[in-house]
Parts: structure tokens; C-alpha cells; sequence
């Protein structure tokens, strides 16, 4: 956006980098940036104004508190699509759903409680419309960072802080589960943004504990503001599908998620009729950038089976 100053775009990069577990956690931004707490507070709250920051929060890996979860690709004629996607739209474990550019147009992440439950809802959805809604579970992560430059113009995602914790652990304390859906609402853009967590019995300092251990233990895969990446010049995005053999699957995958436009990578499980088994979300300016970064690729790597599925409608996220 050209209205944003050099400090903002500093700020907002510095704010996806990761917010301090802190008591006044925009006081250490201010440090950071040879700022002051006032100054921050100020900015940070016209970007969330004018629609840059999304909501300051958490991404958390379902994965690591064994919830079951799936990406779902379906082909859905044109006259059926507002029904289907009202109802994928309705259900409770939806949190992101895309129209794209192929066979497969309807493309939506799902999460239940087991991965029985997964199944089930994919039945009903199947027998309600009479098409197949298809599976792709992750085999492994590659990638989980979706943090945009603000400065480069669209042209590169931030460098990840740390790879992806996959471990799981033995469920969430009650403590942390309250914690966990506060933090989901999202944080005010305060002084003190943490005081919700505290009361007569509970400290501050005990629930900064709380978030602390969830990050390192992989709950939390990401704490900070998540942006709008089509208003920092990311107007352009597409997810990117090739074949790789068992042999080469990790190489490719690590090669894949350390371009500087990818911002998810992932192994997942193939169906029939789709060969493709190495996944990554790319971003840039325009698609020619992006077109011009999987061609270099695929040319390198020596890939021959592979699918560009441009965004063509954000329906949920």
C-alpha cells in the first residue's frame, strides 16, 4: 500500500515476526524499533483500520493436540456451487475454502475430532450433492509460514523464524485450553494486551508461562498479527501440485518450501485421479512472477507431473 510509511512496514513486518509473551509486549516492538510504546500502539491500531492486520493472534497446529485434519478438493458443476459452498461454508471445522482454476474447483481445509469424524461428514457431504468430496491428509510438513514482506512489494514472504514443531502432546490442561480461546478471539491493541488471562487467583506471569510452553511444544505454531496479504501487493496466488517418487519426496518438499514465494509445503496423500503428492502455496505480485518461479523449478528438479491452480474466490478464511 503506498500510504504506509517506511516504520509501518517495519512494524508490520516485526508484528508477523512474532508478538513478546510479555505484560506490555508493543513496549519491546518499541525498543526494537528505537520507537515508543505510544507510537506503536498508534500504528499498529491504523493498520488493523485499514485492513493490513487482520487480528493479532494465534495460528495453532491442531495436529499437535490430535485433532484430526484434512485439505478437501472436490469438482462442483457451476450450478451447484452457491449450495455447496454455503453448506462447506456452515460447517464447524471449516477455516479456509477457495475456489480455483481446475477440474477440482472447490478446495477447503476440514478438522474434526477424529479422523472418524472427518470421514463421516465428507459421506453426508458426498451423498447430499452427489459428488466426491476427496481426502488429502499430510504425510509430513515441510512449511508453515505464512508471513509477507511488507516492504518488498509483494515480490517475497519474511525468512522463517523456526521450523514447524511437530510433536503432539497428551491434550491441553484446562488452563491452557481457556488461555488458547482467548487468544483465538484476538488481542486488543492495548498497553497491557495479556490482562484477560489474569484474576484474583491467577497472575499474569503464570498465564505468559502458559503461552510460552504451548509455543515451544508446538500448540502455537505462530503468535503474532495475521495480515492481509492482497493489501501489502500479494494480489496474486496459486497453489502449486506435483508428482514426486517416494525416493525424492523430502528433497523435494525441503527444496520446494525454501523459495521465497511459498508460504506452505506439505507431503500429502494422493486419490485417484490426482497423481500429486507434494503441495505448496505461492504468492506474489502477479501470476506471471509466480508461473515464472515454478517454471525454474520444475526445469531444475526435473519435474515433468505437476498443476498450477490459480485462486480464482476466497470463500472462507
Amino acid at each position: 500500500m503506498g500510504n504506509l510509511s517506511a516504520f509501518d512496514k517495519r512494524l508490520c513486518n516485526e508484528l508477523q515476526t512474532g508478538l513478546p509473551i510479555a505484560e506490555r509486549p508493543f513496549a519491546i516492538i518499541a525498543r526494537i524499533l528505537k520507537s515508543n510504546e505510544a507510537k506503536v500502539l498508534k500504528c499498529t491500531r491504523t493498520l488493523v483500520k485499514l485492513g493490513v492486520i487482520r487480528r493479532l493472534g494465534v495460528s495453532i497446529n491442531w495436529r499437535a493436540i490430535d485433532k484430526a485434519s484434512t485439505l478437501v478438493a472436490a469438482h462442483i458443476e457451476q450450478e451447484d456451487l452457491k449450495k455447496v459452498i454455503s453448506a462447506v461454508n456452515k460447517l464447524k471445522g471449516v477455516s479456509h475454502n477457495y475456489l480455483r482454476e481446475h477440474h477440482y474447483n472447490l478446495w477447503f481445509t476440514l478438522r474434526a475430532d477424529s479422523q472418524k469424524g472427518l470421514e463421516t461428514i465428507l459421506k453426508k457431504l458426498s451423498k447430499r450433492f452427489g459428488a466426491a468430496f476427496n481426502s488429502l491428509p499430510v504425510v509430513r510438513v515441510f512449511k508453515l509460514d505464512a508471513r509477507f514482506d511488507a516492504a518488498s512489494d509483494g515480490k517475497r514472504l519474511l525468512s522463517v523464524s523456526r521450523p514447524p514443531v511437530l510433536s503432539r502432546v497428551e491434550g491441553l490442561c484446562s488452563i491452557d485450553a481457556n488461555i488458547l480461546k482467548g487468544l483465538q478471539r484476538g488481542l486488543k491493541v492495548v498497553k497491557r494486551p495479556f490482562d484477560f488471562i489474569s484474576d484474583d487467583e491467577f497472575e499474569i506471569y503464570d498465564g505468559l508461562l502458559h503461552i510460552a510452553g504451548m509455543i515451544n511444544e508446538g500448540v502455537i505454531n505462530r503468535f503474532g498479527a495475521m495480515v492481509n496479504h492482497n493489501k501489502l501487493g500479494f494480489t496474486a496466488n496459486a497453489m502449486f501440485a506435483c508428482e514426486a517418487k517416494k525416493s525424492r519426496a523430502i528433497e523435494i518438499g525441503e527444496k520446494l518450501a525454501a523459495l521465497g514465494i511459498v508460504s506452505h509445503c506439505y507431503e500429502r496423500k494422493k486419490f485417484k485421479g490426482w497423481p500429486y503428492n507434494i503441495f505448496a502455496m505461492m504468492h506474489g505480485s502477479n501470476m506471471g512472477d509466480i508461473r515464472k518461479a515454478v517454471d525454474g523449478f520444475v526445469k531444475k528438479e526435473g519435474i515433468d507431473s505437476f498443476a498450477v491452480l490459480p485462486t480464482a474466490q476466497k470463500l472462507k478464511k
